[in-house]
């Protein structure tokens, strides 16, 4: 409907700029008739009351006359009623001849030629439709604009929500969980071997109730600490490396070296495991999953590098968008949440460095830098 109305809009504005065109046209014609009566110096002076009088009133018009002679005077140019300067007129000419203009006729003792430019209503008529259709793609801009700004609060709510409640249906079992551990401790109290598997399998449900409060922060403001990047990333890496195949070889920096940021670990944990799971999907349980920390103006670049299957060239872009997942058992959220994390929370970057099929990935991690 907004097309239409502009089409609609650009045809009448050009026949109006047409129209008034022609009536500019018959107005230098008249201008150049009322000229003669007054340059015929016969005629009385109440006979030349009215040419007089149409002459006045062409003040809008820049009207350039040549005379037989070659010699040019022009009237209402910008502010001056009247002016001489040949070399100005002449290229006032130049400028109407090459837009295919065709002087007018003049009278006899006093003009050959009229050469006038159109009005300035003229030109503001003839833009008008830009002025019009400029005015429309800036009101369909910012509605396409104010559509997506709506459609991705939308998005957030329902991410926010969705996580709020799965840590909340998670809570239940958690608890149940670490009370039967509890009653197994004690039934089991001095066997070794079962101590050493119950405390396994409590340090994997203190790590549920860590994913479960991890849930239950997204939608809200997380508390920022200053962290050495070096040290966290090596927890991660101790943690994720018993829980990976033993084909699988990790070559991470050591924690000897410093490189501070504001971050929540609890999260931030969450996005490197989230990387190193899709690395370990990614290379069929054999392979090389490294790091690389190193420090680009003011931020703290972390380089998590695998071996894996790579990710095609057209979908570098959207693998951070709901949905997208290699996975049959995948909901394509993860790296979603994790853009979130980096981006919203934590003020950095999150994209992919480098990718190239049956060779491996590269996912880099900018964060600010704390002082």
């Amino acid at each position: 409907m907004g097309v239409v109305f502009a089409v609609i809009t650009m045809v009448y504005a050009n026949y109006l700029a047409r129209k008034l065109a022609e009536l500019e046209k018959n107005y230098v014609q008249l201008y150049s008739k009322a000229l003669k009566e007054v340059n015929d110096i016969e005629k009385l002076q109440e006979e030349i009351d009215l040419p007089l009088s149409i002459l006045e009133s062409f003040d809008n018009i820049p009207i350039i006359i040549e005379g037989e002679n070659g010699q040019l005077e022009g009237f209402n140019f910008g502010e001056e009623q009247f002016i001489d300067d040949q070399e100005f007129l002449q290229k006032e000419i130049e400028k109407l001849l090459e837009g295919g203009f065709v002087p007018q006729k003049g009278s006899q003792g006093y003009s050959s030629k009229f050469y006038f430019k159109n009005s300035k209503l003229y030109e503001y008529i003839k833009y008008f439709p830009l002025v019009q259709l400029l005015l429309l793609a800036s009101f369909i801009a910012l509605g396409y604009i104010g559509f997506n700004v709506t459609r991705r609060s939308e998005q957030n709510r329902v991410w926010a929500g969705m996580a709020k409640e799965t840590a909340h249906q998670l809570g239940t079992p958690i608890s149940a969980i670490i009370a039967w551990i509890e009653i197994l401790r004690e039934r089991l109290e001095g066997k070794e071997e079962e101590q050493e598997i119950l405390n396994e399998l409590s340090n994997d449900v203190n790590r549920l109730d860590l994913v479960a409060d991890r849930f239950s922060k997204i939608g809200s403001a997380p508390k920022l600490e200053r962290t050495n990047v070096f040290e966290k990333l090596e927890a991660c890496q101790q943690y994720m490396m018993r829980r990976s195949p033993k084909k699988v070889e990790f070559d991470f920096p050591k924690k000897d070296q410093a490189h501070h940021v504001l971050m929540n670990q609890h999260l931030f944990d969450w996005v490197v495991e989230n990387l190193i799971r899709n690395s370990l999907d990614a290379m069929d349980g054999k392979g090389k999953i490294s790091a690389t920390i190193y420090q680009e103006d003011n931020y703290v670049c972390i380089d998590l590098s695998d071996t894996g299957k790579g990710i095609p060239a057209n979908k570098q872009k959207t693998v951070f968008k709901p949905g997208y997942s290699t996975k049959q058992r995948g909901w394509g959220l993860g790296l979603s949440l994790a853009k979130r994390i980096i981006e919203n929370y934590h003020k950095g970057k999150i994209f992919v460095k480098k990718s190239v099929e049956g060779e491996g990935t590269t996912f880099t991690i900018k964060l600010p830098q704390s002082d």
